[in-house]
């Protein structure tokens, strides 16, 4: 049968703080970026699918953003993957006004 003794983390064997952050830092970049890219690939199918302009949609879904999150991911940031949703935004507001 196992022992019931107490654990301790701090002199165990193994106990890698950083590389455990590091993961958990890259975790949180590649959530953020691919939720940014998704929503932008939704709004981008918005815009296709409600107001016909597929000439808007198109190059937003299969480039800019997709061009954008690899940068991101090259990179380490975050910044152009948010500013990507909020151009699709405006995209879809003024195809969506112009309709």
């Amino acid at each position: 049968m196992a022992e019931h003794r107490e654990v301790e983390y701090a002199t165990a064997a193994g106990n890698d703080l950083p590389t455990h952050e590091e993961t958990y830092a890259t975790f949180v970049q590649l959530a953020y970026v691919g939720s940014c890219l998704v929503a932008s690939i939704v709004i981008g199918l918005a815009i296709g699918a409600t107001t016909g302009y597929w000439s808007v949609a198109l190059p937003i879904i299969l480039l800019i953003a997709p061009i954008v999150a690899a940068v991101d991911l090259a990179l380490g940031t975050r910044m152009p993957s948010g500013v990507m949703v909020v151009i699709s935004l405006v995209a879809l507001a003024l195809t969506a006004a112009g309709k």
